[in-house]
């Protein structure tokens, strides 16, 4: 597969040069896919980029796993993945959720976080911060992608509530007048608090059928992923 595998390509040069891009529903690298039809999409990934994909196996925490080089064995039980090992490229999958991807092109350490509304309270994305940070980096770039918008993401009235509590800037209403959460304005939020330079990767997964929606597409959705590697 050529290059149009990734999306909404976007570059960071520095000492390093880190790159970003996200698949779309020509590709389902989600759990539920047959195997054959992930590693095919992890197959065209690994072409793509020049790197071997690393996944997670998700699970709405705030765990963060730093992959190294060559590592073995299944993917780790966590929402956030960094690295500076070169030729390592982290996806974050998604489908309604917001994947985040982050860099520091002067350190070369890359990172990814799965931020969907537990995680998002629990504070996934400033423990991906954190954790890139401790291993010394420095100034940080995020890319915040695809995700229900806060306008689509319908929730009762007492779960908006509790999420907000933690994280205001997730308290929303829905375009027909109902408790919504705009998940992607609280890790914004919290990117911002953390000193990140924040760039966002426009479009709602429920409203644009590029993108698979577990919102709108129910148990039938895909799964797409962002994903950092660093080039160079």
């Amino acid at each position: 597969m050529d290059s149009s595998v990734l999306g909404q390509r976007d570059r960071l040069e520095g000492r390093y040069a880190v790159e970003v891009g996200f698949t779309d529903r020509g590709l389902d690298l989600g759990d539920a896919a047959p195997e054959a039809v992930r590693e095919g999409g992890l197959a065209a990934v690994a072409t793509v980029t020049g790197a071997a994909p690393r996944l997670m196996c998700q699970v709405h925490g705030r765990a963060v796993h730093e992959v190294r080089a060559d590592e073995p064995g299944a993917p780790p039980e966590a929402d956030g993945l960094v690295s500076r090992a070169p030729r390592v490229a982290l996806l974050a999958r998604a489908a309604d959720c917001v994947p985040v991807l982050l860099a520091d092109a002067e350190t070369g350490w890359i990172g990814a976080a799965h931020a969907g509304r537990p995680g998002v309270a629990l504070g996934v994305v400033p423990a991906v911060v954190a954790a890139m940070r401790a291993g010394g980096a420095r100034a940080l770039t995020a890319w915040v992608g695809p995700h229900v918008c806060g306008r689509c993401y319908e929730v009762p009235e007492r779960m908006r509530a509790e999420v907000a509590e933690v994280v205001p800037e997730t308290w929303s209403t829905t375009s027909w007048g109902t408790p919504a959460l705009d998940l992607g304005a609280g890790v914004i939020a919290q990117l911002d608090a953390a000193g990140c330079a924040v760039r966002v990767v426009a479009g709602c997964t429920r409203e644009d059928a590029r993108w698979p929606s577990c919102r709108r597409d129910g148990a039938a959705a895909t799964r797409f992923a962002g994903v950092v590697w660093r080039s160079s």
